[in-house]
């Protein structure tokens, strides 16, 4: 019977997050997805902003894949104060 009420609540919390039609896990996805993609052109193409990357030449074969997406990240990147601090804050890793 236990089996039958984790179910019961799990399905729905399930209908729950997918109805949520004021919009707000929708958006916590996008922000996710954003970011992970921030990190991803981050670690490929960091020469843009001055780090220098050992494996550029591989990267350079994602360029047309990307140029879109670079042209954001670009903007985003450059409003940005500290990009390693503000990912990192969340984990609280000072002594």
């Amino acid at each position: 019977m236990n089996k039958l009420v984790k179910f019961i609540e799990n399905f729905g919390l399930f209908f729950k997050g997918a109805t949520d039609f004021k919009g707000r896990a929708y958006e916590m996805l996008e922000a996710e997805a954003k970011s992970e993609m921030d990190n991803f052109i981050l670690i490929c193409y960091s020469d843009l902003l001055g780090i220098p990357l050992p494996i550029n030449y591989y990267t350079l074969e994602l360029l047309p894949y990307l140029v879109d997406e670079i042209q954001d990240w670009d903007k985003r990147m450059s409003g940005r104060k500290s990009v390693w601090q503000e990912r990192w804050a969340k984990f609280n890793m000072d002594p």
